[in-house]
C-alpha cells in the first residue's frame, strides 16, 4: 500500500496544481477523470506496442537506447496519448478555450504516468525508484503533455494554424520524450550533462506555455 501511495503521490500533486491553474473556467471533473482513466487504459496497447518493437532494435549499444528511447517509449507513448486526445477530447464541447488543450493533454499523460509508475515501484524498484521517478518520469510526462496540449489549444482555434499544430501536438513531444530517455538510456556523459539543462528547459518553457495560454483566455 505505501508503495502504491508513492507511485500515485506525484501525480495527485500535479493534478492538483494543473487544476489549480485552469482558474477562469474548470473542466468538469466527469470529462477529467474520464481523461485519467483512458491515459491509464492505454498503457495496456501499449505495453503490446513496445514488445513487438523491441524485436527489431539494433545491436549497437548507441544505437539500440536511440531506438528504445525515441522509438519504442517516444513515439508509442506520445503516438497513443496524441490519438486519445484526437478522438476523446479534440470535438468535445468542454473544449472550449485554448488552455483546455493543456489540462485534457496532462490528464491523459497523468493517467499513463500513474500506471506506468506503479508498474515500476511495484515491480521490484521499491522506495528509490519511487522517490526519483517521482522527481524525474511522473513530472517528464507532464511536461510532455503540457506541450502537447498547447499545440492542440493553438490548433483548435486558429483554423488557418491547425494542420502545422496538429503536427506539432504529435512530433515534438515525441522528441523531446526520446531525447529525454536518450540522455538516460546512452550512459554517455556528455548526455547527461546536457540532460539537467533539457529539464530545466523542459519546466521553463511549460510555464511560459501556461502562463501564454492562460492570460489568453476567452473567460478572463
Amino acid at each position: 500500500m505505501n508503495l502504491i501511495f508513492l507511485s500515485l503521490a506525484p501525480v495527485l500533486i500535479i493534478i492538483i496544481y494543473i487544476y489549480s491553474r485552469d482558474k477562469y473556467e474548470r473542466e468538469p471533473w466527469r470529462m477529467l477523470l474520464l481523461a485519467l482513466l483512458i491515459g491509464a487504459l492505454i498503457t495496456i496497447p501499449t505495453i503490446f506496442i513496445e514488445k513487438f518493437l523491441l524485436q527489431f532494435s539494433p545491436v549497437n549499444k548507441i544505437q539500440q537506447a536511440a531506438y528504445y528511447a525515441f522509438v519504442v517509449a517516444g513515439f508509442t507513448e506520445e503516438s497513443l496519448k496524441y490519438l486519445t486526445f484526437l478522438l476523446l477530447i479534440w470535438s468535445n464541447k468542454h473544449f472550449n478555450e485554448k488552455f483546455d488543450g493543456i489540462v485534457y493533454a496532462v490528464f491523459i499523460s497523468l493517467g499513463f504516468a500513474a500506471i506506468e509508475n506503479i508498474i515500476y515501484v511495484t515491480g521490484g524498484g521499491g522506495v528509490s525508484v519511487g522517490l526519483i521517478r517521482a522527481l524525474t518520469a511522473v513530472p517528464a510526462h507532464a511536461l510532455f503533455g503540457v506541450t502537447m496540449g498547447y499545440y492542440f489549444g493553438i490548433a483548435r482555434f486558429f483554423p488557418e494554424l491547425r494542420k502545422k499544430y496538429l503536427f506539432f501536438a504529435w512530433i515534438i513531444p515525441i522528441a523531446l520524450h526520446g531525447f529525454y530517455d536518450f540522455c538516460l538510456m546512452s550512459e554517455h556523459y556528455l548526455l547527461f550533462v546536457i540532460f539537467f539543462p533539457f529539464i530545466i528547459y523542459l519546466w521553463v518553457t511549460a510555464f511560459k506555455k501556461m502562463k501564454y495560454l492562460s492570460d489568453r483566455s476567452i473567460y478572463r
